[in-house]
């Protein structure tokens, strides 16, 4: 396994620009100052330095993408990464309070994966996928179909069950309107739905045991098409030892939309866009968590989407509690102010969650951690091994 090489030049303006930001510039380096003996000098001005997503690259080996969870959900491996001196740390999940605080509190995403894929056929006979994406109104939605070239607008799908879509316009991106004939389509998919397992996990379909281990033991909220992979490690005996151990805890609700698989494809990182998702952060959450900062407890999101909806609600040094949709993109450099601690799992290249680990973590120590992590044989991805970052 080797991750791409730097020069020189790059590598010092890189270990600038990757370490935890304090600020979105830095200072500007004359060119005539770098050399092998660096001598910095006073410059008036500001260099914004761009992350290039080539910069998110590396190498995996595929037997290491986990195509299976754990057999015990918190006997999943645990790298605990310090960033204040780089030390790591292995240890299984089920110990995870050893490694937090008396007051710290953790927050939570309740968000329920729904079973989005559905199989149906035209009316002319031909075999038809829908993806439903997010719910519009009662009987709408929105979609991708496949293929979606050969079902034009106002052809019928006909699905298990008896349901009935109506192939509605081309929005953008490829995604479809589809309405259906009852409005109960979220019942509908208990019972004809299919899992919406990400694409790395190579099966045709997915086994019964999905319908349990790619869901939190905690989801209450049915919105999402992927699962906030950082909360599946949890059981009630680590939520226990959480609270023997003084930890409190907070839950929101971040609906995980398809995008999440979509990777960065433009030259710069900061030229990729987030799709929104919807989100709920209720007012008993802004005030556990602005308790625990006035107490001097540390806030731990539990994934990056904890993360996204945190920074987002956060200003004038408190937590706000808010419902909206947030399309926040967290990249280097960039000034967290609503997580101190990140348990995460380990991410796919060019992915937005790992250009967002890179600005909690630093370029080089996160770097480290997955090079260690290769080498130890962790398992990646959604039902792979854990780190928590602190």
């Amino acid at each position: 396994m080797a991750f791409l090489p730097y020069f020189s030049l790059q590598d010092t303006l890189k270990r600038l620009l990757y370490l935890p930001a304090r600020s979105s510039f830095i200072p500007c380096i004359p060119i005539h100052c770098i050399s092998q003996r660096f001598v910095p000098m006073k410059c008036a001005c500001y260099l914004h330095l761009k992350m290039k997503t080539s910069d998110l690259d590396y190498d995996l080996p595929a037997e290491l993408v986990a195509q299976y969870p754990s057999e015990k959900r918190d006997a999943s491996r645990l790298l605990v990464l310090d960033r204040a001196d780089g030390a790591i740390h292995e240890d299984l999940f089920q110990n995870v309070a050893c490694y937090l605080r008396q007051g710290d509190c953790v927050v939570l995403n309740e968000t329920r994966v729904i079973r989005a894929r559905l199989f149906g056929h035209k009316t002319t006979g031909g075999r038809v996928e829908v993806f439903l994406l997010r719910k519009e109104a009662p009987a709408v939605w929105e979609a991708l179909i496949r293929p979606s070239t050969k079902v034009k607008p106002g052809a019928e799908i006909h699905l298990a069950g008896g349901l009935t879509a109506t192939a509605g316009e081309i929005l953008p991106g490829g995604r479809r309107r589809v309405r259906f004939d009852r409005p109960e389509v979220l019942a509908y998919l208990e019972e004809i739905g299919e899992v919406p397992l990400p694409p790395y996990i190579r099966r045709e379909h997915p086994d019964a045991s999905d319908l349990s281990r790619y869901q939190t033991i905690y989801a209450r909220t049915e919105g999402a098409v992927a699962a906030p992979t950082a909360g599946l490690h949890f059981t009630e005996a680590v939520f226990h030892s959480l609270d023997q151990a003084g930890v409190r805890s907070a839950r929101l609700v971040l609906h995980v939309g398809y995008g999440t698989f979509r990777p960065i494809q433009t030259e710069e990182v900061e030229q990729h866009r987030l799709e929104p998702e919807e989100f709920d952060f209720p007012e008993d959450a802004a005030q556990v968590l602005n308790e625990t900062r006035d107490a001097g407890g540390r806030v731990v999101a539990i994934g990056t989407t904890v993360t996204r909806v945190l920074e987002t609600q956060y200003s004038g040094g408190r937590f706000h509690a808010g419902h909206g949709r947030t399309d926040r993109f967290i990249y280097p450099p960039y000034t967290f102010q609503g997580v101190d601690v990140l348990q995460t799992n380990f991410h796919l290249p060019r992915s937005s969650l790992l250009a967002l680990v890179y600005a909690f973590t630093g370029r080089e120590l996160i770097r480290k951690a997955y090079v260690y992590a290769i080498r130890q044989r962790f398992r990646f991805y959604s039902y792979g091994d854990v780190m928590l970052i602190r």
